[in-house]
Formats: C-alpha cells, structure tokens, sequence
C-alpha cells in the first residue's frame, strides 16, 4: 500500500468534519480575548485552517480579513462554500500553500492564528518562521499538544515520541521567551475539545469502507489515537499559547552557558552603573550554587542591522546584547523566593523599551517555572509597570532600612489556578554576594 493511498484515506475521513484537531467556539473565542486590542479591522493569517471553523470566527466576530491557508485544496473549497454561505465570502481569502514557506512580505499581518496545526512544522520553527510576517504590535496564537504530567507514562511518551515528541507547559514557555516573545496568556484547552473533534471522528471511522485503498491502515491509526486519548488523556492536553514579539523588535533570550555571553552581560552591567560592582555582583551570583538558577539570566539583543557595531549574539543572529536581567534565589523567613537584580541596559540603549523586554521575558521565565514571588529594591516609578506593588502589603521587609515604596514585590499567580500558595511574610535573606 503506498503512501499517497493512506494519507488520501485519511482526507477521506476528515471531509466534512467541522473540525481537523481537538478545539471550539469556546477556545477560540477565550484565545482572542486573550490576545487583546486589535485594529479595526485586522489582518489575520489563519494557518493550517482546514475546514476554516476559526476563520470564519474571526472574519465574523473580529471583523477581520483572513487569509486562510492550507495545503488541501478541499478544505479549502469548504471553507469558501461556508464563507459565502454566511456571507463572508469578501472577508475571507483562501490560499493553497505550505505554512512553512509562506509568500508574504515582513509586517504583512497583525494576527497569526494556528489552531491544532502548528505540529506539522513543529512549535520552534512555528515561531522563529512566522516571527517577521506581524505587524508591529502583532500576536501570534498557537494551540500545542504538551505533557500534563511531570511523570507521563511509558505508552504514553512511546506513543507520541513516534509521533510528536511533547514537552511539557515550562518548556514551552521557555522556548517561546526564547523566540523573543513574551506571553501574554495560555488557555488549557478543556476535555470537551477534544470530544468535538474525536466524536465525529469516531463516526466517521466506525462507517467507513475498511477496504478502500489506504483505509485500513487509516482507521488503525485513528482508532489507535482515539484510543490513546481514552485511555491516557489525563497525562497529555492542548494548550492555546498568545505571544507577542518582545517590545521594540529586542529579541530576548536566557544567557547562554558560554564565554562570550558572560563576557557581554560583564560588560553591559559595567557600563550601565558608575562602578563595576553590579557587574563583579553577577560574577558572583553565577558562582554561588544556593543563588543561581540556570536559565533566569536573560539577555536583550538589539534588532538585527540596527548599525550598533557591538558583539555578535552567541546564537549567531549578530544582535548585541544591550540589556540584562538576572533573577536569583533569596529566602523570606526561611521560605523561597526570587529576586530580581541586578537590571542593566547600555546607556545608548536606555529609554528605548530594551530594559522593559528583558524584564518581562525573564518574570515570565520564572512563572513558567512555578516560581511564586519575586522581590526587587528599585525605582518606585519604574518597576510597577511589570506588577510590583509595596513588599511591606505582604509584611516583607528587607533587614536594612531603605523606603518602603522602593522595596517591590510580585506574586506571579499562575494561569489557570484559584489561589495559590500564601505569600511568605518576614525578613527578607539575600544571597551572600549582595553583602547585605
């Protein structure tokens, strides 16, 4: 049985589905208020569209302008006969193309939309492909398969290894702050998702001829995955993620375990202040095990050909490294916490949103991480625009005196709980380094 039999068997069950991946009105709609303040009428990139159920959402509800892409031509003539029949027929194109290889100018879109269909490229090459197609001020919302549990099990992860290898919410997360987006908010997608994909689905499998050419060997598959979910759905989700590209075209990163970035991050923290101390104080945070915590020291590079002349980015995208950030353990009677110093950004690059992009990518990097609170000694008029309020509202208090509306702190709630742990109240204990 050749390949070409089993993929047209598996178009063949797929016809006429509403939907080609676990999803709903609901989600959709949750992931477009997530996504916030759009221009009047907005240009939308639906990618992998299918069918075209989202397309069609967001042509009616948005008012937006869709170009809806796929590489099957039949959805598409679905998606058009829907358009038309709702009258939508002017607001959405349909393209035939390969969202890998898309024909569009830089800034051609201010939302890119991909439901259920990021897989087929992969969540990292998603990103880093369709970074330069938004407009300033542009979102990009995905849906991606991940672990929901720190311990999947073995016919679980044997299963999607063979598929699609799945990493977990945090590495997601950490991937997406690497791209140079910040995360504005994640949508788990609910159990009844999945049935409004699975259930039509499992119709259709149960009324179709095994012996069409390829059929066989497509039912196995759905039915195997099908399955899967039935039996094992406690351990794996969809997850709606709504990004944004880090403020001001800076690309932010976590700091790279090499020489030349902790040369660079040096040398920005040694020129940012009046003396080298800052600089000498991330030395030492680095080597002190108890305080440093791998991947929330992140860098902020400048926009690529910005005419800067400074020191490649170790990544080899020839952005200079212009702002850092660094978060390190501390204690709060005896309770962990972060805290969130020292900020750093060269002084020609100071007032131009680079300090601000590298403190949003690494508070998100501690979020995804669980982390609870995070603390900072800094200017009141400065840091509440990230959320940091009077540490003393949680009765935190350093153990020296400095006024009270310079002494911050942050709870990052995480999406999606009710609650949370209690915030620790009490003495603040820095690290060693900080001498304090």
């Amino acid at each position: 049985m050749t390949q070409n039999a089993i993929t047209n068997a598996f178009f063949a069950l797929h016809h006429g589905l509403p939907r080609q991946g676990p999803g709903s009105d609901a989600t959709t709609r949750a992931l477009l208020a997530l996504a916030g303040e759009l221009p009047a009428r907005p240009r939308v990139l639906d990618l992998g569209c299918g069918p075209g159920r989202s397309a069609l959402l967001l042509a009616a509800e948005a008012g937006a302008e869709v170009t809806a892409v796929d590489l099957h031509e039949p959805f598409l003539a679905e998606l058009r006969a829907a358009a038309d029949a709702r009258g939508l027929g002017d607001s959405v194109r349909t393209v035939r193309a390969d969202m890998g290889e898309l024909p569009y100018p830089d800034g051609s879109f201010d939302l890119i939309w991909a439901e259920s269909s990021v897989y087929s490229i992969g969540f990292d090459t998603a990103l880093d492909t369709w970074r330069r197609l938004l407009a300033p001020g542009g979102k990009l919302v995905v849906t991606e398969c991940e672990w929901t549990t720190a311990d999947p099990s073995g016919a679980a992860r044997a299963f999607w290894d063979q598929h699609y290898p799945l990493r977990t919410p945090e590495e997601n997360t950490r991937a997406a702050l690497a791209a140079g987006y910040a995360v504005l908010g994640t949508v788990s997608q609910p159990e009844s998702d999945w049935d409004e994909y699975y259930g039509p689905l499992g119709a259709r499998a149960d009324a179709a001829d095994p012996g069409a050419p390829g059929m066989a060997e497509a039912l196995a598959a759905t039915r195997a995955e099908i399955a899967m979910r039935r039996e094992h759905g406690a351990e794996f989700g969809y997850a709606g993620y709504v990004l944004s590209p880090a403020g001001g075209g800076w690309r932010t990163r976590p700091e790279a375990a090499s020489g030349a970035d902790r040369a660079a991050v040096h040398a920005v923290n040694a020129a940012a202040f009046p003396t080298e101390a800052e600089a000498d104080l991330v030395d030492a945070l680095r080597e002190d095990a108890g305080a440093w915590i791998d991947g929330l020291s992140f860098v902020a590079e400048a926009p690529r050909g910005d005419g800067s002349g400074g020191p490649e980015g170790t990544d080899g995208s020839g952005g200079q490294v212009v702002a850092h950030a660094l978060i390190t353990r501390c204690h709060v009677d005896g309770a962990p916490a972060l805290c969130l110093a020292p900020v750093a950004v060269l002084p020609a690059y100071q007032k131009t949103g680079a300090g601000s992009a590298v403190v949003r990518a690494v508070l998100h990097a501690a979020r995804a991480r669980g982390e609870q609170l995070v603390l900072v000694l800094g200017h009141p008029d400065y840091y509440p625009r990230f959320g940091f309020t009077p540490a003393s509202a949680y009765g935190i208090r350093p153990s020296f005196e400095v006024p009270d509306e310079a002494m911050m702190a942050l709870v990052l709630d995480q999406p999606g709980t009710d609650g949370g742990v209690p915030v620790p109240s009490g003495t603040i204990a820095y690290p060693a380094a900080f001498g304090v």
